[in-house]
């Protein structure tokens, strides 16, 4: 996922410069068929795309920005399970024939608009075989070694090498060292509180790696933030770059 810019001079619905890994590696002929069922969207920053269980209408492909699956417990607790950028897709489970949300999906990061496609006919274009399918599976096998990776991290790792993960995979999928980031977002992303997360990344400032100010986050010194981080960045990031994405 580590800046790998895209360089296509395709476009999306409106002239938005095409920056997906999934629509982008399909071949002239098949984007031109999917590109006609896309539209674009406006989001906000914590809107919620998709509900655990409930029916989706749409399946995103994020072209920018970054958004969070949540699990949400009894007692109303959230923790991230998964998180997309423009490697991937929202609503993965409609592969497998699953038109239900699986976690809550929100935008964690705003970068742009958000291609969606009807669920219907995204149904109707995996059914057959062809690169969009064998795309998406792949993606969907990246994705469940992602969280498979992302569960053992959440159990072994503390909470200053999971925020550095977090904070390099942001980097990654919004290829610009200033983004916007509340403090509660990565508390929920990180499955703690808020002051856990203030402690920590007052440590990463104080450390010289990152400057966070009125809910913003700039990485200063890449390379350390990454000794820093656990194992788990370089493994997930290898996921991806094996599978092609």
């Amino acid at each position: 996922m580590r800046r790998r810019t895209i360089s296509s001079s395709r476009v999306l619905p409106g002239g938005t410069p095409l920056r997906n890994r999934l629509l982008a590696a399909l071949p002239a002929r098949d984007y031109n068929r999917i590109c006609e069922h896309l539209r674009m969207n406006a989001v906000r920053t914590g809107e919620t795309l998709q509900e655990h269980g409930v029916h989706i209408s749409h399946v995103y492909f994020p072209n920018g920005g970054v958004y969070s699956i949540t699990t949400e417990m009894r007692n109303g607790a959230l923790v991230e399970v998964a998180t997309v950028g423009s490697e991937g897709m929202l609503g993965i489970g409609a592969f497998f024939g699953d038109r239900s949300g699986a976690g809550r999906a929100f935008q964690q990061v705003g970068n742009g608009l958000l291609p969606a496609m009807p669920v219907a006919q995204f149904i109707k274009e995996i059914a057959m075989p062809g690169p969009l399918r064998e795309v998406v599976g792949l993606y969907a096998q990246a994705n469940l070694l992602q969280t498979m990776q992302s569960t053992a991290c959440n159990a072994l790792h503390d909470v200053k090498q999971r925020c550095s993960r977090w904070l390099l995979e942001t980097h990654d999928r919004i290829e610009t060292d200033d983004f916007r980031l509340k403090q509660e977002f990565l508390a929920v992303m990180l499955g703690v509180r808020r002051p856990t997360v203030t402690v920590v990344m007052r440590s990463l400032q104080q450390a010289g790696l990152v400057s966070s100010h009125y809910g913003r986050i700039r990485i200063v010194r890449r390379k350390r933030l990454e000794a820093t981080s656990c194992e788990c960045y370089e493994v997930i990031r290898g996921h991806f770059i094996r599978l092609g994405l």
